[in-house]
């Protein structure tokens, strides 16, 4: 259909407007449990809802406002940042009400709606005590729905979930790169800080129910990226100059052993898990850097990364990440899409001839399963974050494994139960654990130990 669209201009037009009205009630379900979705994947006891909050973090540099052909100005300008935040919760039972949240594109015009099972403006339980906290961070560009299938599952196992719309970083708000650079841990942080505020206001919904003290990052991309320096891995001297780093060295609020770094790190976010981080593939991370980061940390990456890079990328922040335990999750044969976006709306198949492509393909994998790798990451996030922010030990099971999952063994006896060879990726049924590896280096350890 879409080499019709762009040979024949009338005809194509005809198609499109067929494509859109057939897919009018286009489902969109980030909600999906395929047959072979790993044990934990499955979503928990809690009915969800979600609602936005509309947050300003005053007096922040205005990166976009420097112009990098003059001279510094003296003060530096400042403006209120306002940031969108959706938030997934459990909610009270039985609640009523939409479920579609509604999205922009890649392209930033075409607006779809996303049908999951979190129900909006539902009312929180009541009396359950608090909740550890998960910040979600979306690539550049991206938006706040974009791990939405990640923050709703999380949410029902009994997590507060923020998803942030990183102004200047969205589909509707890309600006200068340098924005991003600058204020993605910043962003983190302030997220952090307000929800502790709203869990001490008795007049707000979250009242009580968020232990930020027991907090956690899940970065993708560029939000891996600030992940990385929220854990304590600064940025290198080089990379505060770079062309595309903010102007006059407003970076180095960041840079490794800096005091202003030193002092940005918060002992209330306990581990993080970085997706696809950029960086190390533009020299912005190096190992005497990575040696900052203070938390456990999961990295998680396509090995055919082509944006953030495999080998000098991700792995390399992972082997480089040395005074901490982390672990590196790979799909072999994934690019950069790997684990981390919902499954590609259906309005996003048609050509776009302002993007000059599809925007199927800001989502989508040339090799796996989206909701396949969506169940992956689900039942990887939940083992990591049940052990360190809810103390979960048994949930160590589910992620000390083989290293390459096509070398486990399904072995059982005669009754059924596991038998001593068995050494199959838990969680996982039978024939289905394939194509990933899970490898672990402990504090102190490097990979050539």
């Amino acid at each position: 259909m879409l080499a019709v669209i762009r040979s024949k201009p009338v005809l194509g037009l005809a198609l499109l407007t067929q494509f859109i009205a057939s897919h009018a009630l286009a489902e969109n379900r980030i909600d999906t449990q395929r047959p072979d979705a790993p044990e934990l994947a499955a979503y928990g006891d809690y009915e969800v809802g979600t609602r936005p909050l509309t947050l300003v973090n005053p007096d922040q540099l205005n990166v976009l406002a420097l112009d990098p052909s003059g001279e510094a100005p003296d003060p530096l300008p400042t403006y209120n940042r306002e940031l969108e935040v959706q938030m997934w919760y459990p909610s009270f039972p039985g609640a009523t009400g939409s479920k579609a949240l509604r999205a922009f594109l890649r392209d930033a015009t075409t607006e779809v709606d996303l049908n999951g099972q979190a129900t909006l403006w539902a009312a929180p339980v009541i009396n359950t005590g608090a909740f550890p906290l998960v910040i979600i961070s979306h690539g550049y560009p991206g938006n706040r729905f974009l791990l939405s299938h990640l923050a709703e599952n999380l949410a029902s196992k009994g997590y507060i979930v923020a998803s942030i719309d990183h102004t200047d970083s969205t589909y509707r708000t890309q600006a200068a790169f340098g924005s991003t650079l600058r204020n993605r841990t910043l962003d983190q942080l302030f997220v952090l800080n307000v929800l502790a505020r709203l869990n001490e206001d008795s007049a707000s919904f979250l009242y009580g129910l968020v232990d930020t003290h027991n907090t956690g990052i899940i970065g993708y991309s560029m939000g891996g990226y600030g992940a990385v320096i929220t854990a304590g891995g600064g940025v290198t001297e080089s990379s505060v100059a770079f062309p595309f780093s903010p102007p006059f060295g407003t970076l180095g609020i960041h840079q490794a052993g800096s005091d202003s770094h030193n002092n940005l790190f918060d002992s209330r976010i306990k581990t993080a898990i970085a997706i696809a981080p950029w960086g190390r593939n533009f020299g912005f991370f190096d190992a005497a850097s990575l040696e900052g980061v203070r938390i456990p940390m999961l990295y998680v990456a396509g090995s055919e990364d082509d944006v953030s890079l495999y080998e000098d990328g991700v792995k390399a922040i992972w082997e480089e990440s040395v005074n901490v335990d982390r672990a590196l999750l790979t799909f072999d044969n994934a690019n950069h899409n790997a684990a981390a976006p919902i499954p590609a709306p259906e309005e996003s198949y048609a050509d776009n001839p302002a993007l000059g492509f599809p925007p199927f393909e800001h989502y989508a994998d040339a090799v796996w399963d989206t909701v396949r790798m969506n169940n992956i990451a689900q039942h990887f996030s939940t083992a990591w974050m049940d052990l360190y922010l809810k103390g979960d030990s048994d949930k160590r099971d589910y992620l000390d494994l083989v290293p390459h999952s096509n070398d486990g063994v399904y072995a059982t006896n005669d009754d059924g139960s596991f038998s001593d060879e068995h050494t199959y990726w838990k969680g996982f049924a039978n024939r289905t654990a394939k194509g990933l590896r899970m490898q672990w280096l402990h504090a102190g350890e490097s990979a050539e130990d």
